[in-house]
This record gives C-alpha cells, sequence and structure tokens, in this order.
C-alpha cells in the first residue's frame, strides 16, 4: 500500500468514526479530525464525558459502516452560502471565516452516506478500500478547541491504522512497550523526578539521583566540549524586552514567553532561549581574525508559556535545559567548525547508545518567505553550505523545506530507540541573520570589518527531553557510565555495616556514585532491591570481603558476574566507563 493510499485510509476512518459518534450523540459539535503519525483523531463537543470502554462499541459499528461499501464524494462550496449552512454551527463558522480570511477561493466538502463535513480531503473513492481489521482506536483525551486553553475543552478520540492486521499488530506491541518503559513511571520508580502541585505542571524537579544523571550527561558534552576550543560562560535568566525585539524573537514568540514588567516600568521577560544574550558576550570587545572562532558553553534553562494540555512528562515543559553552544566563526572556518561539532555528536550518542543517526537538512520554505529573516540570498548561501558539509561526510540527508529555525538553517540527527521510534535529537543550526541584527564583526587581515557567522550547537538539546528519550530507550537501565549509581554495596549483616559504609565513602571519593544498603533486609531482598533499582554493579559485602577476598560483582542484566580484587575495583570502574564513552 503506498503512503497516499494509507493517508487516504486514515482520513476516512476519522469520517467513519464520526458517524458512528453521531449516531450515539447526534448533536455533538465537530472540530478538527486530521490525519497523525501512524493514525488519526477527531474532537468532539459531547453532551458528556465518555471513557474508553465506549471505544470497542464505536469501533464495531465502524466496521459494519465500512462493510457497507460507502462512497466519499467531494464537492464545492462557496464561502457565502457555507456560512449561511452552518449559522448554528460555531466550529464551523470560525473554520469558514479563518479560511475566507486565508484567502481560500472555495471549500470543498466530502459527503459519505447521510454525512457530510468541511474538509479538504482526500479520502478513499469507497469504503470497500479499507481493511476492517487494519485499525483500533486506542484512547480519550481532552483538547481544548484549537488548542487554546481559553476556549472549550473538547472530547478527543484517538485512532491508528496500517496497511494490515500484521503491522497493526507490531504497533499495538510497540505501545505496549512503550508504555512499560514509559519514562514518567520509571523516572518515578528509579526516584528521578517528580512534579509538584504546590511548584506547577510542567516544572519538574529533580532528586538527588536524577541530578547526578543529568550531571553526568552535562559533564560529558562539556568534556568533549572543552577538548575543541569551547569556553563556559554564564547568562542571567531575564532579560529586556529590547534584546529579544533587536534579535528578531519578540515578534515571534512574545506570546509564548513570560513576561512581567518592573517597578519601574520596564518589559522584561524570562528567557526562552540563550543565542542573543551570547551575541552581547561576543560584541563585548573588537576580534580580531587571529581571535576567531569564538566558542561559548552554556547549560542553563530557558522559560516557554506553554499550554497545560498540551505539557507531558519530560518531553514537554515549561522550563528547558539547554546544553547550548555558540562558535562565532568567520565564513571560511564554517565547515571545519561544523565538522567538530558533528564529531562531537557522534562520540556522544554512541556513548548513549544511539550509533546510527539519521541526518535531514531542515531549511526554510521559500514560498512562505516571511516567517523567516533574511533574503533569499542569505539562505541561499547558508544553505549550499550545509549541503557541502553533509557531502563531506559522505552520508545521505533528506531536506526538509519549511523546518528550519527562522534565523538558520540546521542539521538535524534522527535516532531510533530501541522500540524503533525515531527522535530529533541534535542540531546544528548555521545563522548568518543573527550577526547581521547585532552588527557582529571581526576585523580581518587587511584592518577591515567582515561579518561573523553563528553556528548554534545542541547535542543533546532540551535535557529534560532528552532524558525522556534516554530513560525509555534503555527502559531505565542505564550503562555503567551514565548511572546515577554506579555500584550498590549491600551488608551482609550488622557485623559488616561499618565497613560497607566505609567503603562506600571511599568509593564515592573517587568519583564513583557508589551507595549503601545496610537497612535489616535479607541478602536475598537486597539483590532484589538492586535489581529493581536497575544498578548496573551490586556487591554482597559479607566475611570474606571484610577479610579482603575479590568482589564478586553481580552485573545488571546479565547471568555472568565480575570478579574484580578489591585494590581493582576503582580502576576496573574507571575503565569501564571509558570503554563505554569511546
Amino acid at each position: 500500500m503506498t503512503e497516499e493510499q494509507l493517508f487516504k485510509n486514515r482520513h476516512s476512518l476519522s469520517h467513519i468514526m464520526t458517524m458512528a459518534v453521531l449516531e450515539l450523540y447526534p448533536d455533538a459539535g465537530l472540530g478538527v479530525g486530521p490525519v497523525i503519525d501512524n493514525g488519526f483523531y477527531q474532537d468532539y463537543d459531547l453532551p458528556e464525558s465518555i471513557s474508553d470502554e465506549l471505544l470497542p462499541k464505536i469501533q464495531k459499528r465502524m466496521r459494519e459502516i465500512i462493510k457497507q461499501g460507502i462512497e466519499f464524494k467531494k464537492y464545492e462550496m462557496d464561502f457565502d452560502k457555507a456560512l449561511d449552512q452552518y449559522k448554528d454551527d460555531p466550529y464551523k463558522t470560525e473554520l469558514i471565516t479563518d479560511l475566507k480570511a486565508a484567502g481560500e477561493a472555495s471549500l470543498s466538502f466530502y459527503k459519505s452516506d447521510w454525512f457530510e463535513n468541511l474538509c479538504k480531503g482526500p479520502h478513499v473513492d469507497t469504503t470497500k478500500e479499507i481493511d476492517v481489521v487494519s485499525f483500533k482506536l486506542t484512547k480519550i483525551a481532552g483538547a481544548y478547541w484549537r488548542g487554546d486553553e481559553k476556549n472549550k475543552m473538547l472530547t478527543r478520540i484517538y485512532g491508528v491504522a496500517f496497511a494490515n492486521k500484521e503491522d497493526l499488530k507490531a504497533h499495538l506491541k510497540m505501545l505496549e512497550e512503550a508504555k512499560r518503559r514509559d519514562h514518567r513511571k520509571l523516572g518515578k520508580d528509579l526516584d528521578l523526578f517528580l512534579f509538584s502541585e504546590k511548584v506547577g505542571p510542567g516544572l519538574p524537579l529533580w532528586t538527588p539521583k536524577g541530578t547526578a544523571l543529568r550531571n553526568v550527561l552535562d559533564d560529558f558534552v562539556w568534556k568533549l566540549r572543552k577538548q575543541r576550543g569551547y569556553e563556559k560562560v554564564e547568562i542571567p535568566h531575564v532579560t529586556k524586552k529590547d534584546l529579544y525585539e533587536t534579535s528578531g524573537h519578540w515578534e515571534k514568540f512574545k506570546d509564548d514567553l513570560f513576561r512581567f514588567k518592573t517597578r519601574e516600568g520596564h518589559e522584561f521577560a524570562m528567557k526562552p532561549m540563550n543565542c542573543p544574550h551570547h551575541t552581547q558576550i561576543f560584541d563585548r570587545h573588537p576580534h580580531s581574525y587571529r581571535d576567531m572562532p569564538q566558542r561559548y558553553a552554556n547549560s542553563t534553562m530557558v522559560y516557554r508559556d506553554e499550554q497545560t494540555g498540551e505539557l507531558h512528562g519530560l518531553s514537554r515543559v515549561r522550563c528547558i535545559t539547554q546544553d547550548d553552544a555558540h562558535a562565532f566563526v568567520r565564513h571560511s572556518q564554517v565547515s571545519e567548525e561544523m565538522l567538530k561539532i558533528w564529531e562531537i555528536i557522534e562520540i556522544f550518542y554512541k556513548a548513549v547508545g544511539f550509533e546510527d543517526l539519521k541526518v535531514e537538512l531542515s531549511f526554510h520554505d521559500p514560498n512562505e518567505s516571511e516567517k523567516y529573516l533574511g533574503g533569499p540570498e542569505v539562505w541561499e548561501t547558508a544553505e549550499n553550505a550545509l549541503r557541502e558539509i553533509v557531502k563531506s561526510k559522505g552520508v545521505e540527508a533528506e531536506e526538509k523545506p519549511g523546518e528550519a529555525a527562522f534565523y538558520g538553517p540546521k542539521i538535524d540527527f534522527i535516532a531510533k530507540d530501541a522500540i524503533g521510534r525515531t527522535w530529533q535529537v541534535a542540531t546544528i543550526q548555521m545563522d548568518m541573520n543573527m550577526p547581521e541584527r547585532f552588527d557582529l564583526n571581526c576585523i580581518d587581515e587587511n584592518g577591515e570589518k567582515e561579518r561573523v557567522v553563528m553556528i548554534h550547537a545542541a547535542i543533546m538539546g532540551s535535557i529534560e527531553r532528552f532524558l525522556s528519550i534516554i530513560i525509555e530507550h534503555h527502559a531505565g537501565a542505564f550503562p555503567l557510565w551514565m548511572s546515577p549509581v554506579q555500584v550498590r554495596i549491600a551488608s551482609v549483616g550488622e557485623s559488616h555495616t561499618d565497613a560497607t559504609l566505609k567503603l562506600v565513602n571511599e568509593l564515592s571519593m573517587q568519583g564513583i556514585r557508589a551507595e549503601a544498603d545496610v537497612s535489616d533486609a535479607t541478602v536475598g531482598a537486597k539483590i532484589r532491591n538492586a535489581a529493581k533499582s536497575k544498578t548496573p554493579y551490586t556487591i554482597i559485602f559479607g566475611d570474606k570481603e571484610k577479610e579482603g577476598e575479590d568482589f564478586q560483582i553481580r552485573v545488571f542484566g546479565s547471568e555472568e558476574g565480575v570478579v574484580v580484587a578489591q585494590g581493582d575495583l576503582v580502576k576496573h570502574i574507571q575503565e569501564k566507563v571509558l570503554e563505554q564513552q569511546g
């Protein structure tokens, strides 16, 4: 089955589902119902709350409708007639009015038996084209009309659909595995992070173990950056709006910011990104061509006023920690500098368990130039430069028009996790617009001003979002080098408590993340608790260990242990860490 046919199937299933829902609730209001990854959804304004228990009934009726072989027929209608026909339907009226304002020539509708709906299409010619066992309704959720929390909350019904029963079965199996790996559940089970109603939604709090995990990853990125000439900088969490007006962010994102006024009447915002601040550090004094590149690294939080209904665990939060870095370079240095960042990405993602990264080129959409800063010549120059860099690496890269940042094109890296899902992770962005807007230069060999290029480099991007991915990829069983607790020492009895605590302290002093279990639990229970916490190494400390005999290390996920002399434990762990980091 082609992607086009699968799209038609999914879109048509959204209409068929609506037919089944309207039989149950004839007066239901209809929101939007698009095709999404792997399926579809439809929003409804229903007279009562419904639960997932209703889904099998709706699904059964959908299959009955499909077997009838109903045709989908398209027709067009002018705006005035449509507005008159749907004057009592606030949802249709709003959509039609917006389409008219956008300059659409006419409206398209699709009719299937007694049901008709405003829709761009496309759809199947007849429901006979749809396999009745290739789809499943999956869940019910709340969704604000048009994504605006000021609007009414609607009922959204989700479904998945595939070309055949086998593909559906494989997807449902993946969903079950995803549920088992859900970072929100594992974050609680492994005591990594939490959310507090008193603090507010989308604002995670990090426990000692979760903070250790964050720091280990960030420290590794910093180590790789430091080796390539980066220097750490720090910036405040608030700024006057003037900075973002100059950068262009205010016009684009002012409605997404946490904004406030000072007692003196100045308008400030919690920073939603770091790049404009870094321009000011670069511009603090003149730079000779001999000083270039200038490289700044800064892991710091930024803030976005996300809608409550769109928040999801660590995947979508209101405070985002960016492992941000910016290099200010000459045009002749762009390729070399971006390849250095690419090297960091390859090393880091191999270490965290993603070896084969797909590469995409995110370019601007020339048909919507108003969305971007800078003229067509600037974009053409930047995009051609990225093409050459990808070519020099000998990799294939899909070009994605319309996916660029508003200030410049990007090289995006896509990872596939343990259960087959793909995630956009690292990104390298070339920015010729910010230096133009802030008048950033260096002095060239002839004593003349030379406009610089700004390169944005995020390895993890949002550390919160990255951790949601990595927790689920490893199902919480992190490799030794990044695990918040690398080794757990469990005492056999009370007579071993002091020696166990002393060993943990000695390991900690030498940089090993160790913890003790000196509880009254049995040895068997301690072993099970260590496995439950997914600790990479567990050592049972008893009489033999107290007398100095070799450590018998239990390795999580392996039936084979490791025997290490007590004096070699630190060296063994350090060597394993370096081996895993590559």
